[in-house]
């Protein structure tokens, strides 16, 4: 356990962080909960409690930092017997549970105050039943991450539509390469291709609803998805054995030049540069347009911070979690030496990345269509994984289609009563 109790001068100075004196008179203890066990993660943290203890020095914080993994299996335990004021956790249905159980607090009128005001890219993420559960305090884009040299060999340009998304393709299998590399081999790249193809379809409502179990597989919005995806497949977009290679063993093909893309988190953009492919040879852009009657929607995997409702001290975790959601805390957590990925908060400044730049701008302006979890977060867990083996079976015999749907909704139906 860290205890964080420091004079405000000294630890404005030092951070450069400049925010108003926003709830005088806190005092007591904060105690947060977190997940943040990494390096770079805990050092954020820390940094955090440190500039709101300053903020604050009629106020102790206290922070309990629990490896990642353990956390996953204590955190009701702690929500329902010890809870801290503050706890991280994730966005989406992986908050469901806690929510259902009563033991994560309502903050609607929080996010109907002007601090939360420029985070309504992310709003959606944190609601169930119409209210607010936690805010965000960081997220990453996906997208696709394409070789920009063979583009502008073969003369393409970035699609903006399926079809052209689907002629770039053509020219790219005419000139002996794959339009995409992916490794499937642990199921939830595939999911990644199922979010956007039904996204871009069906849009981010029929999207959540058929995650959430409101809507069965056998839908014909769900087919004319997986008719989508199959002019990929039968035009061979994809490498030969994906089920054979995780999502870095798939990265050679790109590096190599065998495939022309791949559909992921900004995470790959790391170890494609260290192969090699540096910013002249790789861009990234937005997955495009299928359905012109649907706005386009993102999977942005979203970190959250909650107030238990057990939680003791409610006003300074309120005032908390204001702090966390700011532009300037948001610019300082989320640089290159901490967290390295993207603010939240739309006024937010970014690192000088050009892949984080991007996907910032697509999220915090050009999504009015929602930010989804990802396949395995949006759903339960016990329905994901059934989900996602069928999506790597389609991919490899997408005659089995039918089957594929029906064994689904037995699924569903056994998993969401």
């Amino acid at each position: 356990m860290n205890l964080f109790k420091t004079t405000a001068a000294a630890l404005l100075m030092t951070s450069g962080l400049v925010v108003s004196a926003q709830a005088e008179g806190l005092s007591g203890t904060l105690k947060i909960f977190s997940d943040m066990s990494n390096p770079a993660p805990r050092a954020a943290m820390e940094g955090m409690a440190e500039r709101f203890g300053a903020l604050h020095p009629d106020l102790t914080v206290e922070v309990t930092v629990i490896d990642r993994e353990a956390y996953k299996t204590q955190i009701r335990n702690f929500l329902t017997a010890d809870a801290p004021d503050v706890a991280n956790w994730y966005a989406a249905n992986r908050m469901k549970p806690y929510v259902d159980a009563g033991l994560f607090e309502d903050i609607s009128d929080l996010w109907a105050s002007p601090e939360l005001a420029d985070l309504t890219s992310t709003k959606g993420a944190m609601t169930l039943d119409g209210k607010q559960w936690g805010v965000p305090y960081t997220y990453y884009q996906w997208g696709v991450y394409y070789r920009a040299d063979i583009y502008n060999e073969l003369g393409l340009s970035e699609p903006a539509t399926f079809d052209e998304m689907k002629s770039n393709c053509q020219a790219i299998i005419e000139s002996g390469r794959k339009c995409y590399t992916i490794g499937t081999k642990n199921y939830w790249t595939a999911g990644g291709w199922f979010d956007y193809l039904n996204m871009r379809t069906n849009g981010y409502d029929y999207h959540s609803s058929l995650l959430a179990g409101e809507i069965a597989w056998s839908d014909d919005g769900v087919k004319q998805t997986f008719a989508n995806w199959r002019e990929l497949l039968d035009m061979g977009a994809f490498v030969d054995n994906h089920t054979a290679y995780s999502w870095q063993e798939s990265l050679p093909f790109m590096v190599q030049g065998d495939a022309a893309a791949i559909l992921m988190g900004n995470f790959a953009v790391a170890p494609l540069r260290d192969a090699g492919l540096d910013d002249s040879k790789l861009d990234f852009y937005q997955f495009p347009a299928i359905n012109s009657a649907v706005a386009l929607a993102e999977d942005a995997p979203t970190d959250t911070f909650h107030i238990p409702a057990n939680a003791q001290n409610k006003e300074a975790a309120r005032a908390f979690l204001k702090f966390v959601v700011s532009a300037d805390n948001q610019t300082l957590i989320n640089n290159g030496a901490n967290l390295g990925q993207l603010p939240v908060n739309a006024k937010s400044s970014v690192d000088d990345d050009k892949f984080l730049q991007e996907g910032f701008v697509m999220l915090s302006s050009n999504s009015p269509g929602g930010v989804a979890q990802f396949f395995d977060r949006d759903a339960p867990a016990q329905m994901a994984k059934i989900a996602m083996e069928g999506l790597q079976e389609f991919m490899v015999k997408p005659d089995n289609l039918d089957k594929i749907l029906a064994r689904l909704d037995r699924a569903a139906k056994r998993i969401y009563k």
